[in-house]
């Protein structure tokens, strides 16, 4: 936290230039609405940054705005069914974000009457908010001077002091130089505006530099190292891992599912039952069917990327008869199924199959 800026005109630049081109975000108040009085909810900072931790703004916008239509307070989040909140995370990926989303939200009206803190300490108590988040939201819903470093920002700093340290080992050097930029005066849109920056100028290929609006100062631009920044550790190959799910369906149109363990991939998540996902090393797994029935393996796989591995899942289908007494999972009537409900690696299972 910063109480005084160290910094010169560079934070003034740079929030004149925000003042002008900030984008427009269903989570986000506006400079102007900003500078009238209007104070961002902390709620849909807080889901909005949650939501953004590994995706993309184009992938999280819908999403929120579904989140938000249909639990509009931290309150009525805290109250929502446990399925219900899953159901509409599907396909945003990193699903342990999902479980803390709830988590956090119950804290939040259990311990502090439904109202974020505006402290930062106290953010940093609730379940699923880290250093970033707690930062993020210090600094956009409350106004506080805090230093946000994401993607975005780790670049601008890179290339604005020219820093060849590659990634991750730049990042105390990046968060300090961050530091010393954020001013006590309107931090919020500041933090805001550097990731804008990042986001539409200083972008990973191709930085517009003749547009931005601190290319006089940076130093990647005078050497002309933009492009080559910020530098990365190169990452080792993922490994692949292979299993098998079975597709099971009743006459009557219930498809059996099973919800996942809380802990582990997709956890918590509808899914199909299934083997563990094994190292490609090893045989394929063909584990036990959940129910009796004949059992089919369908034509081709599915393929699907995690964060630390590639999985190439093998298909098995069967129409279940009415007096079907599955072993694991459960039966989901047809009114109340809905392919959108499945992670994304579920739902192209049930793709290859239709």
């Amino acid at each position: 936290m910063r109480d005084t800026d160290p910094s010169g005109d560079l934070p003034l630049i740079l929030l004149e230039w925000y003042d002008v081109h900030a984008r427009a975000m269903p989570w986000r108040t506006p400079p102007a609405d900003r500078a009238a009085g209007v104070r961002p909810d902390p709620y849909r900072i807080w889901l909005s940054e949650v939501m953004l931790q590994q995706t993309t703004v184009a992938t999280v916008r819908d999403y929120f705005q579904r989140f938000t239509a249909r639990w509009p307070t931290v309150v009525d989040l805290a109250a929502a069914a446990d399925a219900d909140v899953m159901g509409e995370w599907a396909g945003l990926g990193y699903y342990a974000r999902a479980r803390n989303l709830l988590k956090c939200a119950r804290a939040v009206v259990a311990e502090h009457d439904g109202q974020f803190p505006a402290d930062h300490a106290a953010l940093l108590q609730l379940p699923g908010i880290g250093p970033y988040t707690a930062a993020a939201v210090s600094s956009i819903a409350f106004d506080l001077p805090f230093t946000v470093l994401d993607g975005n920002v780790e670049r601008v700093m890179a290339r604005l002091y020219d820093i060849h340290t590659p990634l991750p080992a730049a990042k105390p050097d990046l968060m300090t130089r961050a530091e010393v930029l954020t001013p006590a005066i309107r931090p919020g849109d500041y933090a805001q505006a550097v990731m804008d920056l990042g986001a539409t100028i200083c972008t990973p290929k191709s930085p517009a530099c003749g547009i931005c609006p601190w290319r006089d100062p940076c130093l990647a631009r005078r050497n002309g190292t933009a492009a080559e920044l910020p530098k990365k550790t190169p990452k080792k190959p993922k490994p692949i891992r292979h299993g098998t799910v079975y597709l099971g369906q009743r006459a009557d149109g219930a498809w059996l599912l099973e919800t996942r363990p809380d802990k582990g991939l997709l956890g918590g998540m509808l899914g199909w039952p299934g083997t563990d996902w094994i190292n490609a090393d090893t045989p394929r797994p063909t584990g036990t069917p959940p129910a009796s029935a004949d059992w089919q393996p369908l034509a081709g796989e599915v393929r699907h990327t995690f964060t630390h591995f590639h999985l190439m899942l093998t298909v098995i289908h069967a129409p279940l008869p009415a007096e079907a007494d599955p072993k694991r999972g459960h039966f989901v009537a047809p009114d109340n199924f809905r392919p959108s409900d499945l992670p994304t690696v579920m739902r192209k299972a049930y793709d290859l199959l239709r």
